[in-house]
Formats: C-alpha cells, sequence, structure tokens
C-alpha cells in the first residue's frame, strides 16, 4: 500500500465518478486533500464521507478566479502544495460541421485553458518550495482522435503538449509533471455511449473490457508517490491495450 501521509493534494472534478474513485484511493492512502467541483450537494456528500478532506465549491471555468482560489488553497495547506491533479473537464459531442463555436470554446477553454492557469499559480507556489507534481488526467482520443470529439480530442491533446512543455521548463526547480490518458473507463461520459457502439469499441480492447475508475485512481497514486520522483514529462496510458503509444 503506498502511503501519502502528509501529501497536500488539489483535485478538481472530485464529484465524478473518477473523480470520486481517485478521491477515495488518495484518501486510503493518508493522503491530505482538497477537493472541488461545482455541485455543492455532492461536495457536502463527500465531506461528510471524508470528514478530513477539505471541499470547495469552485468552477474553474471562471478563470479570473483562480489565482485567488490557488491562494486560498496554499493557505489551507500552509504554504506547501504538493500535487495538482487536474482532472475536472467537459465533452460536448458533435460533428465538426454541426459544431458550434461556442461549443468548440467551452471544451476547450474548460479542459486545457482552466488546465493551464491551475497550473501556472500552483508551480508558483511549489517553486519557494522547489518541489511539487502536476497530474494531468488526458485521454485516449487525444492520441487517436474520435468522431464527434474534435474539440475534446483537440483539448486533451493540448494537455500532452503543455505538459511537457511545464515539464522541461521547471524540472530543474525539482516539479515533475506528468499525464493519465485513460480508455473507456465506466464513467458518466461511457455511460452515454449507445449500447452497439460501446460493443464495436470493446471489440478494439485487447483486454475485451471497459476500465473501471479504481484503474486510473490507481495510476494517479503512483504518480502522487515517492516511487514516482524520477518521471516527467511521461503519459501513463491505461487503456487495456486499445491504443499502444
Amino acid at each position: 500500500m503506498i502511503d501519502l501521509t502528509n501529501i497536500n493534494i488539489i483535485l478538481t472534478g472530485s464529484t465524478g465518478i473518477l473523480g470520486g474513485s481517485i478521491l477515495k484511493t488518495l484518501s486510503e492512502a493518508n493522503a491530505n486533500i482538497i477537493a472541488t467541483g461545482t455541485n455543492q450537494n455532492k461536495l457536502d456528500i463527500i465531506k461528510k464521507k471524508y470528514p478530513k478532506i477539505i471541499t470547495k465549491q469552485f468552477d474553474i471555468s471562471k478563470h479570473s478566479s483562480i489565482e485567488s482560489f490557488v491562494e486560498d488553497c496554499n493557505k489551507d495547506f500552509k504554504n506547501k502544495i504538493d500535487v495538482l491533479i487536474n482532472n475536472a473537464g467537459i465533452a460536448l459531442d458533435n460533428l465538426t460541421i454541426r459544431m458550434k463555436e461556442d461549443e468548440w470554446k467551452k471544451v476547450i477553454e474548460i479542459n486545457l485553458s482552466s488546465s493551464f492557469l491551475l497550473s501556472k499559480y500552483s508551480i508558483k507556489k511549489m517553486i519557494r518550495n522547489k518541489n511539487g507534481k502536476i497530474i494531468n488526467i488526458t485521454s485516449i482520443v487525444g492520441h487517436t482522435g474520435n468522431i464527434g470529439q474534435a474539440n475534446y480530442a483537440a483539448s486533451k491533446a493540448g494537455l500532452l503538449g503543455m505538459s511537457k512543455s511545464l515539464a522541461i521548463e521547471y524540472g530543474k526547480k525539482n516539479i515533475k509533471i506528468n499525464c493519465i490518458s485513460p480508455g473507456f473507463i465506466k464513467s458518466e461520459m461511457t455511460d452515454k455511449i449507445a449500447d452497439n457502439f460501446k460493443k464495436s469499441l470493446q471489440e478494439k480492447i485487447s483486454l475485451d473490457r471497459f476500465g473501471e475508475p479504481e484503474d486510473v485512481a490507481n495510476a494517479v497514486v503512483f504518480l502522487c508517490s515517492r516511487l514516482s520522483d524520477y518521471i516527467t514529462g511521461e503519459t501513463i496510458h491505461v487503456n487495456g491495450g486499445m491504443y499502444f503509444s
């Protein structure tokens, strides 16, 4: 069992299925966690289930508030942010010729631009401690593309390039930036896929099944731990053999 005692972690998108699994696994590893989301009712449930976790209602699309949000988290953690996990994201699928400009912009702004700003302001805090990690949750479609997801694929591919750039810029400050790229994991997003399309997708997966949220959460805990201290600029693929980089 990996022990994350005294490791301070900010987790965005904590109220979804994947975020909830990450939260549970981090909690079991004894991490100190600030869990964020937009749904206060779901955050209240998290707080009741995990009393030691700090919950914050925050909309990462509010870019002008991100700097102050990170500042508040830093104060809660007594000036020691160890890990930022950029997990929050949205999908607004549509074929390209039908995709509205707002559908394109909203996905890019939340999935990519918000993650950039959260990383930017967290890195400023991490530099002072000469230590830190950022984990960006990307997606298999950022590598392969997908029908009806030009905006989503672009945002996730953007995270990959951004992460490599940040890893180069801040490696000498002992800040490690990595990605986890899930394949098709049981979640709110995959629940919306039509059954016939799910079957065709599963046939492309070497392990012949969709992944569990815990499969991603386990990779997150590894990257949060000292076991990954010499890894940066990399992507861990959690896709059951659907795609090999």
